[in-house]
């Protein structure tokens, strides 16, 4: 059986994700903790309580879903 090592190339860009992940996640964090004090869009259900990340899970989220787009083209 052949393990994957990663190459350098993969190294470089695990590298340049974390760093940008470090440069931009004040930013998201800001964002996420101005989007606790907006209206809920969410209509509450009766007996149940909505599931929420913490404002720092929330904003790590909202990091890695839009960083990928600095790694295309």
């Amino acid at each position: 059986m052949r393990t994957m090592v990663p190459t350098g190339r993969q190294h470089q860009e695990a590298f340049q994700f974390r760093l940008i992940l470090a440069a931009t996640y004040p930013f998201f964090l800001a964002a996420a903790a101005l989007n606790r004090f907006r209206p809920s869009r969410e209509t509450a259900r009766p007996g149940l309580t909505p599931a929420r990340r913490s404002v720092f899970g929330e904003a790590r989220a909202m990091a890695v879903q839009a960083i990928p787009f600095a790694f295309m083209g």
